[in-house]
């Protein structure tokens, strides 16, 4: 499964009900615009060091997923999907979507906006 960044965030805030959907698996998949989104966030976060320690920590334990020539076009079919269906989403979620399509993968998120997309299935808390 796939971290989404706000999966990442309500992980480390110790959200019972994420942990209760991820405990089925035993390996997340992290995808690197996942960890921008989340460094990004940290540089003015009051618990920086801490933050990032866990992250670094879920680095290391997770599968971290890169975008590559097939994620490109999954990324192009996704954003035309989404066009023509007159409902945009930010790149870096259409990313993660092109990753969850190429690698056959659910996405652990809050935002509904990933249920537009044909092929992705969300899993909220």
């Amino acid at each position: 499964m796939i971290l989404d960044t706000n999966a990442v965030s309500d992980l480390f805030d110790g959200n019972r009900s994420l942990a209760m959907l991820l405990a089925g698996s035993v390996r997340h998949h992290l995808p690197v615009v996942v960890i921008g989104e989340y460094r990004f966030g940290l540089r003015e976060s009051r618990c920086r060091r801490v933050l990032e320690s866990l992250l670094n920590r879920l680095e290391v334990e997770s599968v971290i997923l890169a975008p590559d020539r097939a994620t490109a076009s999954a990324y192009a079919d996704i954003r035309h999907e989404l066009k023509t269906a007159g409902h945009p989403l930010p790149d870096n979620d259409i990313w993660i979507a092109a990753l969850a399509r190429q690698h056959e993968l659910k996405i652990a998120s809050r935002d509904r906006h990933f249920d537009w997309i044909t092929g992705i299935k969300r899993l909220g808390w």
